[in-house]
């Protein structure tokens, strides 16, 4: 092997799920997790493409909940997934004002948790969890400022 391979990279989970992502949106094809690292370790920057280039992929066996996960996780790691916890006043037409502002913004909310119960809210407050899909990370500035310019005092959860 010493004798055939030139240099060997590793790269991060974050990195094969960004890989993936852009293999099924680009590329329409789907390929398990190490079957990606060759493009990850390109996309990543570890390895530097000279020329025509070449990247193997290899095997589609991968579970549709597993892939659904990674798909998920490359979102968040490509910054096109937000997560947001907004404290609001608890009364009519705060959660409606909110989806507003993300809709106009271009945003699409996937998911909302809309409590009461949250530790260290006011009587008088609710807080709202957001999941927003994005087009990247200065869509996503974009949403949180237009919140913002609201009146709103959105977080970015992790």
């Amino acid at each position: 092997m010493r004798a055939s391979v030139d240099e060997v990279v590793t790269v991060e989970e974050d990195d094969i799920a960004r890989a993936l992502l852009v293999l099924l949106e680009r590329a329409k094809l789907v390929v398990e997790p190490a079957g990606a690292v060759s493009v990850a370790a390109i996309l990543s920057g570890k390895v530097t493409p000279t020329g025509n280039t070449v990247a193997i992929l290899s095997g589609g066996n991968i579970d549709p909940l597993v892939l659904e996960r990674i798909v998920s996780h490359g979102l968040a790691a490509s910054e096109r997934y937000l997560k947001l916890r907004i404290p609001l006043p608890d009364r009519p037409g705060q959660l409606a004002r909110t989806a507003e502002i993300v809709a106009e913004s271009n945003a699409n909310v996937v998911e909302v948790l809309h409590t009461r119960h949250g530790s260290g809210l006011q009587i008088s407050m609710v807080e709202l969890e957001l999941h927003i899909e994005t087009r990247g990370p200065e869509h996503a500035e974009l949403v949180i400022h237009n919140l913002r310019q609201a009146g709103f005092a959105p977080r970015v959860d992790f």
